[in-house]
């Protein structure tokens, strides 16, 4: 994988960090092309649960590399990514800013940690563009409807303090703690049957823009899915024995 993106496995949680500090980790073709292969590691290893993305240097991401925008188009591989939804559960940790397509790439996964003090935000219009890679859909389903128009109207960004309160950062942390409370949450999740996990977070996905009947239509196939796996028959066992579960992801 090309050092843009550097990929640490650390038990059943994939580290994945986006490595183009001196841009601000600016999204070019490399990056967008590593970051794609590094989530389709993610859901294609059966040893791995969930995963953390987090930015080198001062910030996660500023959004698109605009030199590299102005010689070569859009990045190669930058909308796939975007409109990818990784199969496994994967946590945003955010430390100084997430902003324009840095805030899209966050919004891919479905929990953000952030440090105080961070700023999250879609300045698109500041530079006569707009936010396409999926922020002016995403924003609108966690923030407040005014706020989310403020934010792609003014371009100006709001803290993680203020998105914590409401509710699209989901943990808060002190600045430097992004990527250790992002972890220790992956850990958690990591600690659950993989396979349930996969399917529990497909559920709550898709529970936006369906009726509950078409959510028990969905969930059916899932969940006999699940009833017949592997880790259903070791998940009860476990407990009985009162040890620790040996999870297959099968």
């Amino acid at each position: 994988m090309a050092d843009e993106v550097l990929s640490e496995i650390r038990g059943r949680v994939l580290l994945i960090t986006l490595n183009r500090p001196d841009p601000r980790n600016a999204v070019n073709s490399a990056l967008a092309q590593a970051l794609l292969a590094a989530v389709e590691q993610l859901d294609e290893s059966k040893g791995l649960t969930a995963g953390v993305l987090t930015g080198a240097g001062r910030g996660f991401c500023s959004g698109m590399d605009l030199k590299a925008f102005a010689e070569d188009g859009f990045p190669r591989g930058f909308e796939p990514l975007l409109k990818r939804e990784s199969a496994k559960p994967l946590i945003a940790a955010i430390e100084g800013f997430a902003l324009a397509g840095g805030l899209e790439v966050a919004l891919t996964c479905d929990l953000l940690v952030a440090a105080r003090g961070a700023k999250l935000g879609i300045p698109e219009v500041s530079v006569g563009l707009f936010a396409a890679g999926g922020g002016l859909m995403r924003l609108p389903r966690h923030l407040p409807y005014g706020v989310a128009m403020e934010m792609a109207l003014t371009a100006q960004p709001i803290l993680a303090e203020k998105a914590h309160e409401y509710g699209l950062v989901t943990h808060l942390c002190e600045p430097g703690e992004a990527v250790a409370t992002a972890l220790e949450l992956a850990e958690r999740i990591a600690q659950n049957a993989p396979l349930a996990v996969a399917v529990s977070k497909q559920m709550i996905r898709a529970t936006q823009g369906r009726t509950e009947a078409e959510l028990w239509e969905l969930q059916t196939p899932l969940g006999a899915k699940i009833i017949h796996s592997k880790d259903a028959k070791e998940g009860p066992l476990a407990f009985i024995q009162k040890r620790a579960p040996n999870w297959q992801g099968e």
